[in-house]
């Protein structure tokens, strides 16, 4: 065995034990996040229990002017005529 080889083994040896502390400080880190939501949303219950209650919003009005039937577009068979008259189709 040589010296180049022994070294290679060495290497893998030393990356096999960093893939468990990988392991161990994405868990870590997840416990993080998840304390961390747990605390915001224990704060954001707080809050929301001491606010007073809101009234529902008012419905929105109806617009004024609706479109009227005189401003139709013209029916398909009329539209297709005009495209075709007016060299849209080759």
């Amino acid at each position: 065995m040589t010296k180049a080889d022994r070294d290679r083994a060495d290497a893998r040896n030393k990356a096999g034990g960093t893939a468990k502390s990988n392991m161990l400080d994405r868990d870590v880190a997840t416990k993080a996040v998840l304390d961390n939501m747990a605390r915001l949303k224990a704060l954001r219950l707080a809050r929301e229990a001491a606010a007073p209650p809101q009234a529902p919003a008012a419905p929105k009005k109806a617009r004024a002017n609706p479109k009227k039937s005189a401003e139709k577009a013209p029916a398909l068979g009329e539209w297709l005529a005009g495209q075709q008259s007016g060299g849209r189709r080759t």
